[in-house]
């Protein structure tokens, strides 16, 4: 595997925790709003990772990429309240809040974020290696 195939993997690396961070911080920024329709109430969103096979059986040795296939919503049941005062309570007296877990969603954004800073150190280090090559082919 060449050093430019370890950018390439790191990059998608970092591409795809980029979105599970955005991810992460949206769910967490609508962890606390209010519906008065259950099919109207955000839900907690994640993202589907894949290796990139495909390229990577083209491109036998040369390492598998990641790519972000997309964004399903979780079928956690939504957290339903009896709130009649509540300004947006539906005929029934019920608010809908969304399926969220706040303890999770950190925990999530702390291992995107590690993952992130995992996949830019390869790429730091793989950027020395490089320059470490060019002074050796230029006898310094």
């Amino acid at each position: 595997m060449s050093l430019f195939n370890v950018m390439s993997i790191s990059s998608t690396g970092m591409e795809a925790e980029s979105v599970r961070l955005n991810t992460t911080a949206s769910n967490i920024a609508n962890a606390n709003s209010v519906s008065s329709s259950y099919n109207e109430t955000y839900r907690a969103r994640q993202p589907v990772f894949a290796a990139e096979l495909q390229r990577a059986t083209e491109d036998q040795g040369k390492g598998v990429g990641v790519h972000v296939k997309g964004i399903v919503e979780s079928d956690a049941p939504l957290q339903v309240e009896y709130s009649p005062n509540n300004p947006l309570a539906d005929e029934n007296g019920y608010i809908y809040k969304p399926n969220v877990n706040v303890v999770e969603e950190m925990a999530n954004m702390l291992s995107a974020s590690k993952s992130y800073e995992t996949n830019v150190q390869v790429a730091d280090t793989t950027k020395r290696i490089f320059r470490r090559v060019l002074q050796l082919g230029s006898g310094q």
